[in-house]
């Protein structure tokens, strides 16, 4: 009797858990006015606790959930595909606040116009857009909408939002332990190092549901496409910056999520 009674009280800690980092991700990724969960002995919490990056294939796959019933209402209103394509992925830029997007600009004017670190560092903090920016987004946005108006149907432009949603925030958590961040203060910082555990459960999260939503082969195609983008860029931000910053978890989620898509585009 007691090892059930102590398995329920550990299934109910871990559901507690899960159920508080859920929160904190979607604090933390999202617009939702959600409120962090409180820390130790109930106080008020003034940073998401580090463990919270497990959960975030599951905000990203909720993203993509929102996300696609946003295409799927435009082209039941008789819309091109490339406009419902456009819709959806407005739709998620404004459930995320822009976040990535912002990243991937700020990243790419750093890369673009610094020769040394610190030079690349100091132009992410600059809140202007520079032509590199500008250009990484304007490709990022019609790279990813000339991909999910070529599926076949609706339904697999679904599927491919909620796949590209998980796996690319499973990258993201998996970058945060693999390699330092490269500022003291900012908002990766924020997180601090999480451990490798939690990490590794995002990832191999994020890779489950991409495979749930689009089965083996083009599944597992995109999990490898997003491993080796995240591989590359992790590399890339090491080298010339020293570590990464939240920008560059921004970027790394676009260029992922991209990816992805690209992966189910090449199977169908």
């Amino acid at each position: 009797m007691a090892s059930v009674e102590d398995f329920l009280t550990s299934l109910r800690a871990n559901a507690i858990g899960w159920g508080r980092d859920i929160r904190a991700a979607g604090a933390f990724l999202t617009v939702f006015p959600v409120s962090m969960p409180p820390g130790p002995r109930g106080q008020k919490a003034t940073k998401p606790p580090a463990s919270a990056v497990r959960a975030f294939p599951v905000i990203g796959a909720g993203v993509g959930v929102v996300a696609g019933a946003a295409l799927l209402v435009g082209n039941d209103l008789g819309l091109h595909p490339m406009a419902s394509a456009l819709v959806g992925l407005a739709v998620a830029a404004a459930l995320t606040g822009g976040l990535h997007e912002d990243g991937l600009a700020d990243t790419a004017d750093g890369l673009g116009g610094g020769r040394t670190a610190a030079a690349r560092l100091k132009v992410m903090q600059d809140s202007r857009i520079g032509t590199f920016g500008a250009l990484a987004i304007v490709f990022s946005i019609a790279i990813r909408a000339a991909i999910l108006a070529g599926f076949a149907t609706p339904g697999i432009a679904v599927l491919a939002l909620i796949a590209a949603g998980a796996a690319s925030r499973g990258a993201m958590s998996a970058v945060m332990a693999a390699i330092p961040t490269a500022r003291r203060q900012g908002l990766a910082a924020t997180f601090g190092r999480p451990a490798r555990e939690d990490s590794v459960t995002a990832a191999l999260l994020g890779g489950a549901l991409a495979l749930l939503c689009l089965g083996p082969l083009a599944g597992i195609l995109a999990v490898a496409l997003a491993v080796a983008t995240a591989f590359a860029l992790a590399r890339l931000a090491k080298r010339h910056l020293g570590g990464y910053t939240g920008d560059v978890l921004g970027a790394l989620q676009q260029a992922c999520e991209i990816a992805v898509l690209l992966a189910v585009a090449a199977i169908g």
